[in-house]
């Protein structure tokens, strides 16, 4: 059975789906949910799971990225995860962070990479007249948003869309992504999955 940690930066609604999928016969379990602030709604949506808490606030940190991940990674080895998950956890990790992590950290991002890396994503594929849009799933390396991608689902753009609109219909999608694409990974199986809107 491989024991996930999940990193969240607010309400955590993709880590509440990851956890929930891990149930019955899947090959994994969560075993921390992280927050970089006390105040990230998801803790609390995790603790009503049964799912191990904690928080390491990058503030008193002032920037020393190093010293935040070391922190990080301190409360990982009591956890000790065998999947690291990134579900919108909004802070950029190092080379040195991602390194020690690799083949075994995911990542979910609201575009259809290699398309609009970082963020404003939905403004930016409107911008852009796309007719489609999505997430993806991928492996973290020390690229931002660059790593082999392991799933992806996609979207319509409609007329009259807005941002907030647009990410909405997205982030349903994240929500049946994510957990499929975690399940096929604890197999290991990385093959790429497609996911298109019922």
């Amino acid at each position: 059975m491989k024991r996930v940690a999940i990193f969240i930066s607010g309400g955590g609604s993709n880590m509440v789906s990851l956890v929930d999928s891990m149930t019955g016969d899947h090959p994994a379990r969560p075993v921390l949910v992280l927050a970089n602030s006390a105040d990230a709604g998801g803790l609390e949506k995790a603790r009503a799971r049964g799912v191990a808490t904690a928080v390491v606030d990058h503030r008193p940190f002032k920037g020393d990225r190093e010293a935040f991940q070391e922190a990080l990674q301190a409360e990982l080895v009591k956890a000790a995860p065998d999947i690291l998950c990134l579900a919108g956890f909004m802070r950029v990790l190092t080379a040195s962070f991602v390194e020690n992590w690799q083949g075994r950290m995911l990542n979910i991002h609201p575009s259809l990479l290699p398309k609009y890396r970082g963020l404003h994503t939905h403004a930016r594929a409107l911008e852009a007249g796309d007719s489609e849009h999505g997430c993806t799933v991928h492996e973290v390396t020390p690229e931002l948003d660059d790593g082999p991608i392991l799933g992806q689902a996609t979207v319509p753009v409609l007329p009259g869309d807005t941002p907030d609109v647009l990410a909405a219909r997205v982030l349903e999608q994240e929500h049946r992504l994510y957990p499929a694409v975690l399940r096929r990974f604890a197999e290991g199986n990385r093959e790429m999955l497609r996911l298109t809107r019922d």
